[in-house]
């Protein structure tokens, strides 16, 4: 499986650099850094999004699931719920007033309240759970292949959104964020994020990630970059990773 990621990230690295040279539409972009923050180093991030000055992260494996509630000065959760050890969980979103928690293999998705996380709801769901992320109306989700799919706030799906750049399909979309009006999605097991038209799914600019958190900070269980948030109150886009050690807050520069 390994092997064949690679040989899916070497194509696509290939395919974007080709297709930046030949469609002018598809800007390139580099992070710098602006500030940095500890980021709990337990914590194997799958959704990561902003309530108030605090952050909302969910985190998985096996055993090891959690829904936190996180201050970002400390990177520690003033607020904690453990999820039985059958459930991986993966993406999360909040709307209005909820929030909606994926799992990868179980096949069940789980409504929360976003203040007390007191349980709510359970939902029977079709597919893998990968990323997720709302626009305000719908929840979007991702599911490790080039589709992302729209739904109300009862799983029902309102339509399907197929992700390209140059008409090609992009798969191992994985961690989402809505920002500006765009989707911003995580390729899994490279340090790329695309920006989505929400329209009709184009890749309309990748951010490269490349050496965001230096080889000092790493050991062998770092894992890879996952977990983007948007403050709508500030504007501010963050970014970590599953085992990672640090959270940072970063801009967006042309290439």
């Amino acid at each position: 499986m390994r092997q064949n990621a690679v040989i899916f990230i070497a194509a696509l690295l290939v395919l974007i650099s080709a297709t930046s040279c030949a469609d002018a539409k598809v800007r390139q972009y580099k992070v710098k850094v602006v500030n940095e923050y500890p980021h709990d180093v337990t914590s194997y991030t799958q959704g990561l999004f902003f309530q108030g000055d605090y952050m909302v992260e969910t985190t998985g494996q096996w055993g090891e699931s959690t829904l936190r509630k996180v201050d970002l000065a400390t990177g520690k959760a003033v607020m904690r719920l453990d999820f039985n050890r059958k459930y991986f969980v993966e993406g999360s979103a909040e709307l209005d007033g909820n929030i909606y928690i994926l799992t990868w293999k179980n096949k069940v998705a789980f409504m929360y309240d976003a203040s007390t996380f007191e349980y709510k709801s359970t939902w029977s769901y079709p597919r893998e759970g990968w990323g997720l992320t709302t626009d305000g109306r719908s929840l979007i989700a991702s599911d490790g292949s080039s589709r992302l799919y729209f739904m109300d706030k009862n799983f029902k799906q309102q339509k399907v959104l197929n992700v390209t750049i140059d008409g090609r399909p992009v798969n191992m979309l994985n961690e989402l964020e809505w920002i500006d009006g765009k989707i911003w999605a995580n390729v899994y097991m490279t340090d790329l994020i695309l920006i989505i038209d929400p329209s009709d799914g184009k890749v309309e600019a990748t951010v490269d990630c490349t050496g965001l958190l230096p080889a000092s900070l790493r050991d062998k269980d770092t894992d890879v970059l996952n977990g983007i948030a948007f403050n709508p109150e500030n504007g501010k886009i963050y970014l970590t990773g599953k085992y990672w050690k640090r959270l940072y807050e970063i801009e967006t520069v042309a290439k």
